[in-house]
């Protein structure tokens, strides 16, 4: 990659000029290109996740590109360390206008073969992680100055067979912004939700191998556009419901799974390479597991 090459975001780039945002699971995957459109729109941002070393990468390479980043290395799933978290973030940046609550994790299982542990490993990663620190990020900041928030979901609609713990999760998160924005509201701030279906993302990589030569393959198959999408797709629609031109939005969830959560499984979904895909990231990093796929 050129020096030269910048983030080709669709938005203006001092979108988000003087603003602080949080996008935690920001090392990897979304998250991390999320943390690189928004520092390339001119925010502050502020990413968090638990190895210390895959956030120091991201930051250096916002920091390279030009932005401004900074981190921060705890794990949601500690109430204490995640009030730690928030209030240090307040005491070097000051405040925090925006939240991308991204950090999760899952893995494959039919759910007869799912213990408790498990279960509520994953619960806690995709629900109860992403509700401790909205609620910090709320009471410690935004119930007083407002703000925005975006949380993670995932294609869970009419069921998520082999991820039956992260279905429940990401359906349990869905609830949760609906209802903070009723209660939150008031205090100027919005909590609104995007939902991905499969993503050629690093996440990709951390199945293993079983699933990735019966499933992967498959993937592209299940949306009506007949691809994967890219990671850039999905940043595009969060720093969407982050800006000013979302001011009225709030409470909703933005599917971002090119139909797939509408194919009615009877209609034969015909082979298809028409749908062109928005590649914004530039340092966007294929899963190897694609291979040469398209």
């Amino acid at each position: 990659m050129s020096a030269a090459q910048k983030y080709r975001s669709i938005f203006r780039p001092d979108l988000f000029a003087g603003q602080h945002i949080l996008v935690t699971g920001g090392g990897s995957g979304i998250g991390r290109a999320t943390a690189h459109e928004l520092a390339s729109l001119g925010a502050q941002v502020i990413i968090s996740g638990r190895r210390q070393e895959k956030l120091d990468a991201t930051a250096a390479e916002i920091r390279e590109d030009g932005g401004k980043a900074a981190c921060i290395a705890f794990d949601i799933r500690d109430e204490e360390a995640v009030r730690q978290a928030v209030a240090a973030i307040l005491r070097e940046h000051g405040k925090l206008d925006g939240l991308v609550n991204n950090a999760g994790g899952q893995y494959p299982q039919p759910l007869e073969q799912i213990g408790k542990k498990g279960w509520e490993a994953v619960v806690a990663n995709n629900l109860t992680g992403g509700f401790l620190v909205a609620r910090e990020v709320y009471v410690q900041h935004m119930k007083q100055h407002g703000g925005s928030m975006v949380n993670m979901l995932a294609d869970m609609w009419g069921g998520m067979p082999l991820m039956g713990h992260s279905g429940a999760a990401r359906a349990g998160m869905l609830n949760f912004t609906e209802t903070a924005a009723i209660e939150w509201g008031a205090a100027g701030v919005r909590v609104n939700a995007v939902a991905p279906g499969y993503v050629a993302s690093s996440g990709l990589d951390s199945y293993d191998a079983s699933f990735a030569a019966v499933v992967i393959p498959r993937l592209s198959r299940i949306s009506p556009l007949q691809r994967l999408a890219e990671e850039a797709e999905i940043s595009a629609a969060i720093v969407f419901l982050l800006s000013e031109a979302a001011s009225f939005i709030s409470g909703s969830c933005i599917r971002i799974d090119g139909g797939s959560s509408l194919n009615p499984k009877a209609y034969p979904l015909p082979a298809s390479d028409r749908s062109k895909p928005y590649r914004g990231f530039h340092r966007a990093q294929r899963p190897r597991v694609l291979g040469d796929a398209p």
